[in-house]
């Protein structure tokens, strides 16, 4: 089982979590993972399924946000003009966005026999880190089927760390991967339930700060004294809320 830094008594922030501290608290929300662990091949996918209704009938309020960065995300520009998001999202790396966003279309056209007849067609949302580093990228290894593996599997229990889209990885100079948590914000006229779900893959390890303690400059100094540090990496952050009243 994966242990979280909160066994290790350190508490970020003084809200309260939500019963599982992940994404998931949010009404609705599941996470599926397929994870692609096969001697240089070390990548995977990750699905995000905000409601479990018809996404492309019941589509939800959504936006993305950029900063500095580059990314070879699809399915943005129609978020950003819209409002709206209309399918499940999936992480991967960054050469099987095309593979990741055939295989979400065919999901949705599965179970929408109206997209492309009657209606109009669908905004496949997918989003990517290169985690070329730890992985073969150039193999392609990603197939349709990790990614329909990873919505049918996705459920409320969120595993952490080295699977799925965040397998091959790297944040601060060590192991990088997927991380979830979730704040309940109290308000006047209900609680709030604020999800997030990284797939995280940036930085380099003197830059490093758990509870304002710099461990990252400490391990730096014991493990990196011969080693240039240099940060390429890039990081997705998805979030949900919801209101109890």
């Amino acid at each position: 089982m994966t242990r979280r830094i909160r066994d290790y008594g350190v508490k970020i922030g003084r809200m309260q979590t939500g019963e599982e501290n992940s994404i998931t608290d949010v009404k609705g929300v599941t996470v599926g993972h397929t994870t692609i662990d096969d001697g240089p091949h070390q990548t995977g996918v990750t699905a995000i399924l905000p409601h479990q209704g018809s996404l492309f009938k019941d589509k939800l309020i959504a936006s993305s946000h950029v900063i500095n960065g580059f990314g070879k995300s699809m399915g943005l520009i129609q978020i950003n003009e819209l409002g709206t998001l209309e399918t499940p999202i999936i992480l991967t790396n960054t050469l099987s966005i095309g593979v990741a966003a055939d295989a979400l279309i065919d999901h949705m056209l599965e179970h929408n026999p109206e997209i492309g007849r009657t209606t109009g067609t669908v905004n496949p949302v997918v989003c990517e880190c290169n985690d070329m580093l730890l992985n073969d990228i150039r193999g392609k290894v990603v197939r349709k089927e990790h990614v329909l593996n990873a919505i049918h599997s996705a459920e409320k229990h969120v595993e952490e760390g080295s699977v799925g889209a965040g397998r091959g990885m790297l944040c601060y100079s060590l192991k990088g991967g997927i991380g979830t948590s979730s704040r309940m914000i109290p308000l006047d006229h209900g609680t709030y339930t604020l999800g997030v779900l990284v797939l995280s893959n940036f930085g380099i390890l003197s830059d490093l700060m758990v509870g304002g303690n710099p461990v990252g400059e400490k391990l730096k100094q014991a493990i990196l004294q011969e080693r240039d540090e240099r940060d390429k990496g890039s990081i997705h952050c998805g979030s949900n809320g919801s209101a109890r009243l």
